[in-house]
């Protein structure tokens, strides 16, 4: 039989996963201000296989409008153009034949406004993901029970996930509401 405490780090485990994942989306999401971040899914074509654009090239962020690229080889410069064209970052590279700098536009009003409803929609989805690592938690209790787990080891498990479960839920809601700020903040 799975031991308790076994069954509770797995749980506390698929949900830090959920909040690691809407970290990792939520960076990718442009705020107006210049974070090397949102180039992390940019794959470059190096020598046949697709690479992250961090692998060849060097990232910064020398001020709040501009992020720099720097490749390592220069014969890679018209790659990462290619690359950075191709994705959904939706900002024009300039080369000056040594590096590529990328002008980070400032944002309407209207843009700010669809990008929140952006975050809320991907930290509603980590918080389904939540809850359903939370009910796989309860059912699985469930099935322990009727292995031999007595009922009122179960019942605390439950409130012990439920814990869990509205840890993770506010972290979720403290990220959305710092990258809701940092969005609309002009």
């Amino acid at each position: 039989m799975e031991d308790l405490k076994t069954h509770l780090g797995k749980a506390e485990e698929n949900m830090e996963g959920a909040v690691l994942f809407l970290d990792d989306v939520l960076a990718r999401i442009r705020a107006g201000k210049a974070s090397v971040r949102i180039l992390d899914g940019i794959k470059v074509n190096y020598y046949g296989s697709p690479v992250p654009l961090t692998n060849v090239a060097t990232l910064a962020a020398p001020d709040a409008k501009t992020i720099t690229i720097q490749p390592w080889e220069k014969k890679l410069i018209t790659e990462i153009e290619k690359a950075i064209m191709a994705s959904d970052v939706g900002i024009t590279p300039v080369n000056n034949g040594e590096m590529i700098r990328l002008g980070i536009p400032p944002m309407t009003e209207e843009r700010r406004k669809q990008l929140v409803k952006q975050v809320r929609a991907d930290g509603e989805d980590a918080k389904i993901a939540v809850r359903n690592a939370r009910r796989d938690s309860i059912e699985r209790l469930k099935k322990m029970v009727k292995d031999g787990l007595s009922e009122d080891l179960e019942k605390d498990a439950e409130a012990d996930v439920q814990k869990i479960h509205d840890k993770f839920i506010k972290k979720i809601d403290d990220m959305l509401a710092a990258k809701e700020k940092e969005i609309m903040t002009v």
